[in-house]
């Protein structure tokens, strides 16, 4: 939100912000964009102008979350075993994807083009903060070359996605996550 804006709009949009929050928290990605507009007392014209599409109000919503898990692999970033490393901060980003309903539809690609203008700025700040995680592990030898973040992202949204109406999503999405790190081969 520019700070040009005028006060109004800058209450407008924070008033938005919150019930989305709330909304989006109830409802998941689906949350109705009328609905919200109700609640903060706005038309959904407004809505759409400060959140032109649906994306950008995930992202809005989901901003704090992606922000902490940044600073979550920043952290891990040199620290032990650079496998575990990475590993963990997957695992935190699956319990905060499950936790915060609407995350993983911010984090999902939706086959935008690589060149388009409307870049999934949720996925390319989670891409930047985890390469550094996987960089390492790869240069160690515990993650084959060929695995990107992206990768690992939508495999992380594809779980959390399925799991999402599972009675308990959060210990299903574990379960498939640590299914999809171990691989179906007995451990010897």
């Amino acid at each position: 939100m520019p700070d040009r804006q005028r006060a109004d709009a800058r209450r407008n949009y924070a008033r938005i912000l919150a019930v989305a929050e709330d909304e989006v928290a109830a409802h998941g990605a689906g949350a109705s964009l009328e609905q919200i507009a109700r609640t903060a007392g706005v038309g959904s014209a407004t809505v759409r102008r400060h959140f032109p599409t649906r994306r950008a109000l995930l992202e809005a919503v989901s901003r704090e979350r992606i922000e902490a898990l940044c600073v979550r692999a920043d952290d891990l970033t040199g620290n032990g075993d650079s496998r575990n490393a990475l590993l963990e901060w997957l695992s935190d980003l699956v319990a905060y994807c499950v936790s915060a309903r609407g995350l993983a539809a911010a984090l999902a690609y939706e086959g935008a083009a690589p060149d388009s203008v409307h870049e999934n700025t949720c996925s390319a700040k989670m891409e930047q903060a985890g390469e550094p995680l996987l960089r390492r592990a790869v240069r160690d030898g515990t993650v084959t070359p060929d695995v990107t973040v992206a990768d690992l992202i939508t495999l992380i949204v594809g779980i959390v996605l399925a799991t999402e109406h599972h009675p308990n999503p959060a210990a299903a999405a574990d379960r498939l996550f640590q299914l999809s790190v171990a691989g179906l081969s007995p451990q010897s």
